[in-house]
């Protein structure tokens, strides 16, 4: 692969990447504000496909461009619901987000070396339990809602979903190239 299509591929994939992260985040700050019951929100369902696209940008591009993706996901997805959902939730989402989703990059490019589901089940679980607990926290204390209750049945489905997820996280894998190693050749 020449310089130029390479460089006009890593950008694709960034560009794939922040669009999918901002609309799987303003969809899940839309969606928390919906609880099925006083166990889970509709957002407990979409919110853990963030960390798929994560691992995925992680895995073909390297910690330092799934950072840039998490960091303008983060940006335009917190303007996003600050328009279209609660200011406070937008503003929880966002901390939550960008504290979770750096800590799930660092994980994974730590275990990038493991057996390839390893990275992205144990980044996926502990950013998860860290989103979970500052975002419910920040979102809904005080309220009078039923936050932690909210909080463990999301909590549940995310690790479900993290377990879940390796299905398409190795299905795409073929289709995501390393273009990291491509790129020092190149």
């Amino acid at each position: 692969m020449d310089d130029m299509r390479l460089h006009e591929t890593v950008l694709r994939g960034i560009a794939l990447g922040v669009a999918a992260m901002v609309v799987v985040v303003t969809a899940s700050n839309i969606l928390v504000q919906y609880p099925i019951n006083d166990w889970i929100t509709w957002g407990a369902f979409t919110y853990p496909i963030a960390f798929l696209v994560t691992d995925l940008t992680n895995r073909a591009l390297g910690p330092a461009r799934a950072r840039w993706v998490v960091y303008v996901g983060f940006a335009l997805a917190v303007i996003l619901s600050i328009v279209l959902a609660d200011v406070r939730i937008a503003l929880a989402s966002g901390t939550a987000f960008l504290v979770a989703q750096l800590l799930d990059v660092t994980i994974f490019d730590r275990l990038r070396r493991a057996p390839w589901w390893q990275a992205p089940l144990a980044s996926s679980v502990l950013g998860s339990v860290t989103d979970t607990a500052l975002f419910f926290s920040l979102a809904f204390a005080g309220t009078g809602l039923p936050w932690i209750t909210w909080a463990v049945g999301d909590l549940a489905v995310k690790l479900a979903m993290a377990l879940a997820l390796l299905i398409p996280f190795r299905a795409l894998m073929g289709f995501v190239p390393a273009l990291r190693a491509r790129e020092s050749r190149a």
